[in-house]
């Protein structure tokens, strides 16, 4: 994880401003997370791994005002710009923690996150998932808002091409677009959907489901019975 430390470290100014500019549906894919995360209560304790800058947490505190919020992150520096971004927001943690091995806290009504799981190796992926069920309150609803992999070579190379034409007719610079393409292809470790699912199942969650689908770019939900 300390590539992507240092990645994000020197990224965290321009993070947000270039994100509907790299992330195909932007909208969309933000808004299917929150969606899914549909707590019925109105203060739900809420955790957000792999906050960075705050992006989802931002939704999650338009859908739910009230809720207490953690939010957890590598990167001091991508936290820096969370903590700005909620300045006189109450109810809110913010910890440098690095969630591959570090305590996740809780118990929490949801544990929500956007575009960081993926940087793991696979076998902390599928520790991660059992942690977190663990980390939920009965009924608690974990959302990932992820990019996966695709099923075969051929269909892995058809997302990645999608992307890249995403990429080219956007408003990056060319060198934004090629820190982007070399970010992903150098601190990215993607799984394929069907294999992370399953993770999902075996770690306890039930009605395991996958809300979102936009290629590389899916939103999957499982809740804790």
């Amino acid at each position: 994880m300390d590539l992507v430390r240092e990645a994000f470290r020197t990224g965290a100014s321009e993070y947000d401003a270039q994100r509907k500019w790299i992330i195909p549906l932007f909208d969309d894919f933000y808004d299917a997370a929150i969606r899914a995360a549909d707590w019925k209560g109105e203060r739900p304790s809420v955790l957000d791994i792999g906050a960075g800058t705050g992006l989802l947490a931002a939704r999650i505190f338009q859908r739910y005002p009230e809720a207490f919020l953690t939010l957890i992150d590598i990167s001091e520096s991508m936290l820096a710009v969370a903590r700005e971004r909620f300045t006189g927001r109450e109810h809110l943690t913010c910890l440098v923690r690095d969630y591959s091995r570090e305590e996740l806290g809780g118990p929490y009504d949801l544990v929500c996150s956007a575009l960081s799981i993926h940087h793991l190796e696979h076998d902390q992926k599928r520790s991660l998932y059992a942690r977190i069920h663990v980390a939920l309150n009965a009924g608690g609803v974990f959302v990932n808002a992820e990019q996966v992999e695709g099923e075969t070579l051929e269909q892995h190379a058809r997302y990645l091409a999608y992307w890249d034409a995403f990429l080219r007719k956007g408003s990056l610079t060319d060198e934004e677009r090629q820190r982007a393409v070399r970010r992903r292809d150098t601190l990215d470790r993607m799984a394929k959907l069907s294999i992370q699912l399953a993770w999902l199942r075996e770690a306890g969650f039930s009605d395991v489901d996958v809300v979102f689908r936009n290629r590389s770019f899916a939103v999957m939900r499982g809740r804790k019975e």
